[in-house]
């Protein structure tokens, strides 16, 4: 079912927009990893704040993430994704499954320090942009990734992405129990409940999978959304 979403797709900014006479550009793949500690009395998730000096989303909370590397689909795993999100993540998809979830994890290490793994020795040279990863002995775990949303930046965007939004639960996905690290791309990274994040500056995307998140802990699940701009407007649906 198609149905009007304002709510994710609003102009959050009028300096955003850009001529409508220019050709749009095209959106680039991306990944996002959503991780959700239980060890309190609600459930809280890790969000940073991206830099000011960024041309997107600048001064933002967001979940750890970014850009598709055409690399990041060889990356070797100790485990790989559950057939039901696969199928999901190959819907209107040109690249592998796999790749979107091997991003959603290297962008959270190397924006935050975490890593979601399982000690492995890798065999034969890691691809590039893993060198450091592989590096501590440890190989990626995708099984418990969980497909949550799929996101387009709409066209009056300066910059477009084409986002799939992952879950995993933190207890069972990172390797250990060290704290996430500030750097270049995100800082104030702080696990907040679900309550506290919606009082953080979101982008209306991160503020809608919130709400999915939310409605997931509670035991719904509908399929994941997929916010995207039609020639009718903007649409949500489910996959």
């Amino acid at each position: 079912m198609t149905k009007p979403l304002p709510s994710a797709f609003d102009k959050e900014d009028a300096d955003d927009i850009v001529d409508t006479t220019n050709p749009t550009p095209r959106p680039k793949d991306a990944a996002t990893l959503i991780l959700v500690r239980r060890d309190q009395a609600m459930p809280r998730v890790l969000m940073g704040k991206r830099s000011g000096g960024h041309d997107f989303m600048p001064d933002k909370y967001v979940f750890p993430g970014g850009r598709v590397d055409p690399h990041d689909g060889r990356a070797q795993a100790v485990s790989e994704l559950r057939a039901d999100v696969e199928a999901k993540l190959t819907i209107q998809a040109r690249r592998k499954p796999r790749s979107f979830a091997l991003t959603a994890i290297r962008e959270t290490f190397e924006e935050t320090g975490l890593i979601v793994g399982r000690d492995s020795p890798l065999e034969g040279k890691p691809p590039i942009g893993w060198d450091k990863y592989y590096g501590l002995g440890i190989a990626p775990c995708l099984k418990g990734m969980t497909f949550i949303g799929r996101a387009i930046t709409p066209p009056y965007r300066p910059k477009r992405f084409d986002a799939r939004f992952f879950m995993a639960e933190a207890e069972d996905a990172l390797i250990d129990e060290r704290p996430p690290v500030d750097g270049a791309e995100l800082h104030d990274l702080q696990w907040v409940t679900l309550k506290d994040a919606m009082a953080l500056d979101l982008p209306n995307v991160t503020r809608f999978m919130l709400g999915e998140i939310g409605a997931r802990l509670e035991g719904a699940d509908d399929g994941p959304p997929f916010l995207r701009w039609t020639r009718t407007g903007h649409t949500n649906d489910r996959l």
